[in-house]
């Protein structure tokens, strides 16, 4: 295949629009809910974590940016946003609302999830071929 724009469209090589997902969380004593929009890891998603690796940011708070966003697939807070740096009287984010994000892009990723192993085959104790026995190996003369 030719790399262009097109084909690599056709082939699904971009992210494509947000995944839209409910979300719930406590505040406190109070359950809450909300709508949020999940942008696939990406491009975006490398940049972020190459600055966290850098030591630019925290790591977690830059998956977090680059993945939550709204219904456009604009980013709606920073790395900054998440881990209180960028308002101080605010502070950072909630630790139940940080945990259903990252369950959000989890799913959306489909990260955590394995292959499901191969089914065991029965033993073949029920098999119509006979076991060949080997004879023990010589034991080496003594010198």
């Amino acid at each position: 295949m030719n790399l262009t724009l097109e084909t690599l469209h056709q082939s699904g090589a971009f992210t494509g629009a947000p995944v839209k997902k409910d979300i719930e969380w406590m505040q406190g004593e109070t359950p809450l809910k909300g709508v949020v929009y999940v942008r696939r890891l990406s491009y975006v998603s490398v940049v972020e974590d190459f600055k966290a690796k850098a030591g630019a940011q925290d790591a977690v708070a830059g998956r977090m940016a680059a993945s939550i966003c709204d219904a456009d697939g604009k980013p709606i807070f920073t790395a900054a946003d998440i881990t209180g740096d960028a308002d101080p009287t605010r502070g950072p984010l909630d630790p139940n609302l940080t945990m259903a994000f990252l369950a959000v892009i989890g799913e959306v990723n489909g990260l955590g999830k394995t292959k499901p192993s191969p089914k065991k085959k029965k033993s073949g104790t029920n098999s119509s071929s006979t076991a060949s026995v080997e004879e023990p190996l010589p034991k080496p003369s003594e010198t």
